[in-house]
């Protein structure tokens, strides 16, 4: 991570290439999720199972999303997870929630490398992964039908279909948020920020970056190049 002072403005590593590939490969096994999981969940959507080929294929491919999302996610929680822990600015900072919503953002506490509301939103994810990743075994018949109980696997279908609306909730939020405040998406498209988005929403984490110094890659002309005037 550095802060780099290009020709047109300052700009802040914020994620590296292999966080990035994670978050995207945890994205688009969310999407293929929501829409084989709906397909599944109700007659009136099953529709959806053609962007799958079949409900046969839909059905097959489901559970093992749910594989892929479970790695992806452990790998982008090893990454992430020492910066989420709370600390007492998050709790000041979730205090001015309502300033926040409505832009007002020149008097809030001044927070690390992620807010309040972040932390919530990856700690829920967590949570809701595992929910759903235990969920979904119960009802993985294909592998685990001889394991459970139909009891068993009835409270799976319910606590299954709850948590993944939970997830499709804060997913909805996550993706609001991203394009609700200017200048985000190219964190997890670029890998990095300007040095004004920084400030305005992480400041503690700016300056720690700051203290590890500052890389100049602005063009300069080579030492002792002097331009000679014409004869």
């Amino acid at each position: 991570m550095a802060v780099r002072r290009e020709e047109a403005r300052t700009t802040v590593d914020r994620y590296p290439g292999r966080v990035r590939v994670n978050h995207w490969v945890t994205a688009l096994s969310l999407i293929l999720l929501a829409i084989s999981g709906a397909a599944l969940f109700h007659p009136s959507l099953f529709f959806l199972s053609s962007f799958f080929g079949s409900g046969s294929n839909t059905r097959w491919l489901h559970p093992w999303l749910g594989v892929v999302l479970l790695a992806s996610f452990t790998i982008l929680f090893i990454q992430m997870v020492r910066y989420n822990f709370w600390t007492k600015a998050d709790t000041r900072w979730m205090g001015h929630i309502g300033e926040v919503m409505s832009g007002r953002e020149e008097n809030l506490p001044e927070v690390g490398r992620y807010n309040g509301a972040q932390k919530i939103v990856f700690w829920l994810m967590t949570l809701l992964i595992i929910v759903l990743f235990v969920s979904g075994i119960v009802i993985w018949y294909e592998y685990f039908g001889a394991t459970f109980t139909i009891e068993q696997q009835r409270f799976g279908h319910i606590v299954h279909a709850l948590a993944a609306v939970a997830m499709l909730l804060v997913v909805i939020v996550h993706i609001y948020a991203g394009f609700y405040v200017r200048g985000t998406m190219s964190a997890m498209t670029e890998g990095k920020v300007t040095g004004g988005w920084a400030y305005r929403h992480h400041r503690l984490w700016l300056r720690g970056e700051a203290r590890e110094g500052v890389i100049d890659e602005r063009q300069t002309p080579p030492r002792g190049h002097n331009a000679r005037p014409a004869e």
